[in-house]
């Protein structure tokens, strides 16, 4: 019986669906990026990050981009947290580990009533209100061709790995806490982050 998850998601213009690493994704939405070829999907469920790709070819994609690709600043991280930690007061979502990096986030989330799908998007969206209320919003001088704000997340929902006794769970927290240290940067606390208790 799945008991947790541990959630990857990245901003905009961090993995694209056609990274020549490969992806989960189906298809090429955008245009600007279809140039340089179809989807790449792919269905391990391990890390692509080190797989040797034509790493020019990736840059060049990205540079096509419609909108400059989000890299979060250290002050964005904390607000995106900030946002994270309304949504779970609201919620009452369970989080055990939380790592917020430039360009992807590591959460492990308790099973909850709501799929986690709709917990991804929920902590989404919280996070992209904390970052315009601070006036911080990565693209915010950037417009929809509706004339809104993009947004500052991939458009894919995530990836998501099942978790089902306490060895993977506890070895997924330990991933999302050493992940920041893997970049060279400190470990995370987060007020919202709450112990993982067998």
């Amino acid at each position: 019986m799945v008991r947790a998850y541990h959630a990857i998601f990245s901003s905009y213009g961090f993995w694209l669906p056609n990274d020549p690493r490969g992806s989960w994704s189906d298809f090429v939405r955008s245009w600007e990026i279809a140039r340089f070829g179809k989807a790449s999907k792919v269905n391990t469920r391990r890390s692509l990050a080190h797989t040797p790709h034509d790493v020019r070819l990736r840059q060049r994609a990205k540079r096509a981009l419609k909108y400059p690709a989000v890299v979060l600043t250290g002050v964005q991280a904390r607000a995106v947290g900030h946002g994270f930690a309304m949504a779970v007061a609201k919620s009452g979502y369970c989080i055990h580990a939380c790592s917020i990096l430039p360009q992807h986030v590591h959460l492990v989330v308790a099973r909850h009533q709501l799929a986690v799908e709709r917990i991804i998007a929920h902590l989404k969206g919280a996070a992209t209100l904390r970052l315009i209320d601070e006036g911080i919003h990565p693209l915010k001088n950037c417009r929809t061709s509706r004339g809104t704000t993009p947004t500052p997340w991939s458009q894919r929902k995530g990836w998501v790995v099942y978790l089902s006794d306490d060895g993977d769970i506890r070895g997924a927290i330990r991933y999302v806490e050493e992940n920041p240290v893997k970049e060279g940067k400190r470990r995370q606390r987060w007020s919202f982050v709450v112990p993982f208790e067998a």
